[in-house]
């Protein structure tokens, strides 16, 4: 009986809150206001009910006027606090895709090996375009990036606020990571995050949920190996799609000055390791594409549609009502009375004769 008390209590509370809580944080001011009331060397406030406070000859005959006055601002402190009841909450359930993106940031896809009409990409911003669609096509997924080169980062952890993350993408650029590829770690800190996102689900499955890795080389720094990464994904039912960025052989690569002004190119060997690539794909049950064209990155996201999706619920406050005018209006009307009563006593008060002057 006790605990289903408690638990109505909880539930009872959760039907209200408040919007702008540090408001009660002046309930501190009035005590030091009680306290200052008496002193004559304060200065008179310059409102109607000052006088319930700064009239000792009048509390000494009532205190109500110094009470009312305190209760009513207590009340509109509290009003300025804006409690809120929550009449109804709707729980709305959706399906869609958890997918974590992880980018390759390293020096390498600097390459320019992408063309669009007629002017050379590098790879990393023939990539942006096609992750920036994908990320405003799926309104219903969660999707989160993760980006690595010398170690690995998280940009976005799951979210549906697409326009946020289509925001910080913008802002992506090779360099912001010291050099280098860390695969494994890489898949490591998306496994982390999707992971997080399984607690928010309504049903506990990690069916729909789905890596994508965008890299254009081999593993060479990191804790963690691309193939145990991909063993954890495996025993975790989570697909790894991998996605090969740029062209085999010799590719140009751009030459900066110290003012980061390009001056040239240089010829690179690409050193995509395709066969690691292709063993985490099939390890995990996902697939590898080879994007050595703008089409084919297209390609490759399409055929994430396939995988089944999840459900998952969102919780939204649909109605509140504002309570402020219930505590405002109250604490109004004492602050007038106290001025009020203030005003009466002050007018009754009888006139005092003089001391007379000893002779």
């Amino acid at each position: 009986m006790a605990h289903s008390f408690q638990h109505s209590l909880v539930l009872a509370w959760a039907n209200w809150r408040l919007a702008s809580p540090l408001w009660l944080l002046a309930f501190l001011a009035l005590p030091a206001a009680v306290w200052l009331r008496g002193r004559r060397s304060v200065p008179v406030l310059l409102v109607p009910f000052a006088a319930a406070w700064h009239r000792p000859s009048l509390l000494a005959a009532s205190r109500w006027p110094a009470v009312l006055a305190t209760a009513g601002l207590g009340l509109l402190v509290a009003a300025l606090a804006r409690p809120q009841k929550i009449d109804a909450i709707r729980e709305t359930r959706s399906q869609g895709h958890d997918i974590m993106l992880a980018i390759d940031l390293s020096s390498s896809m600097l390459s320019e090996d992408y063309e669009k009409d007629g002017q050379r990409l590098n790879r990393l911003d023939a990539i942006k375009p096609v992750i920036q669609a994908f990320i405003e096509r799926r309104a219903g997924d969660r999707i989160g990036i993760v980006l690595f080169s010398r170690q690995a980062y998280t940009l976005s952890p799951l979210t549906t606020d697409h326009d946020w993350l289509a925001r910080q993408l913008q802002r992506v650029k090779i360099g912001l990571i010291a050099d280098g590829t860390a695969i494994g770690d890489a898949l490591g800190v998306a496994l982390a995050r999707l992971q997080e996102g399984e607690a928010k689900l309504a049903i506990g499955h990690r069916q729909g949920a789905f890596i994508v890795l965008l890299t254009d080389g081999a593993n060479n720094f990191g804790s963690l190996a691309p193939m145990q990464a991909a063993a954890l994904a495996k025993a975790r039912g989570v697909p790894i799609y991998t996605i090969g960025a740029g062209k085999d052989g010799i590719v140009p690569f751009p030459v900066f000055d110290d003012k980061g002004t390009k001056i040239g190119y240089r010829r690179i060997l690409a050193d995509l390791d395709e066969n690691s690539l292709r063993d985490i794909a099939n390890l995990t049950g996902g697939h590898f594409f080879r994007a050595a064209e703008t089409d084919t990155i297209e390609s490759a996201f399409h055929d994430i549609d396939q995988g089944e999706k999840i459900d998952f619920t969102a919780r939204s406050y649909l109605l509140t009502t504002e309570l402020f005018p219930w505590l405002a209006v109250p604490g109004l009307a004492l602050l007038a009375l106290a001025a009020g009563l203030t005003g009466v006593k002050h007018w009754r008060a009888p006139l005092r004769a003089p001391p007379l002057l000893a002779p």
